[in-house]
């Protein structure tokens, strides 16, 4: 390799880890498109997940029929391999460089007293906290549906591990018109799971190289498969 190609190479990556650790709404869309397919193909095993990363890619501005189908990781695109770079290793640790520390913690609740609102301010609490499959540990990261159990938890509500479960607890919501503060989201079949804020907000664990974060409410009612009111609704967020 010449100079003028290892300075090119070099180029590049530095031109990714500035892409890596940009806020959520400017990362590359088909690098989130490619980790999602990952994600919740082996992390869920139901629903479409090829129509769930088609629409959360559409929802942040991406295009399904453009973006990246490679669901191996980025290395062989960037090159990395051939400079020592390559491996799930090497971009995991970079991904997981610029979680904002999680805000502070809500004031303790009641057992048994727990509302919608409740829920959204212990949700915020762990705002920055990085997607982890499989995870359920604040301290090194959660799923989707990690997060959703830890926040009940943490208000002493005990619900299922996996989104296949949870959204069978508590009691239907008819309609996404209907939801409240609080209540769980689930799309596309149990392929994911989110808690909503309100005002058409949602937080959730979205896919790997993403932090646990607030954004608008991309479920619409045509893939909702529940809407789940655990607690009693809360007030407007």
């Amino acid at each position: 390799m010449s100079l003028t190609e290892a300075l090119g190479r070099m180029q590049g990556i530095q031109s990714m880890i500035a892409e890596l650790t940009r806020p959520a709404q400017t990362e590359s869309t088909a690098a989130l498109k490619s980790a999602a397919a990952a994600s919740l193909a082996t992390g869920t095993g139901t629903g479409d997940a090829g129509s769930f990363t088609d629409a959360l890619t559409a929802a942040l501005g991406g295009s399904a029929a453009t973006a990246g189908t490679d669901t191996t990781g980025l290395s062989g695109g960037l090159g990395l391999g051939g400079l020592g770079l390559g491996g799930g290793a090497g971009l995991g640790a970079l991904t997981g460089l610029t979680a904002p520390a999680p805000v502070a913690a809500p004031a303790p609740v009641a057992a048994g007293t727990a509302t919608g609102t409740d829920v959204v301010a212990m949700a915020k609490k762990y705002i920055g906290v990085p997607y982890v499959w499989g995870g359920t540990n604040p301290a090194t990261g959660m799923d989707c549906s990690g997060f959703t159990q830890r926040v009940f938890k943490d208000l002493g509500v005990e619900i299922p591990r996996v989104v296949s479960d949870q959204m069978k607890q508590g009691t239907p919501v008819a309609s996404l018109a209907e939801a409240k503060p609080g209540d769980l989201l689930v799309s596309f079949g149990g392929n994911h799971i989110s808690i909503y804020l309100g005002n058409g907000k949602a937080i959730d664990a979205p896919v790997p190289g993403k932090t646990i974060q607030i954004r608008d409410a991309w479920e619409q009612q045509s893939n909702l498969t529940s809407i789940r009111r655990i607690v009693p609704a809360g007030g407007a967020s």
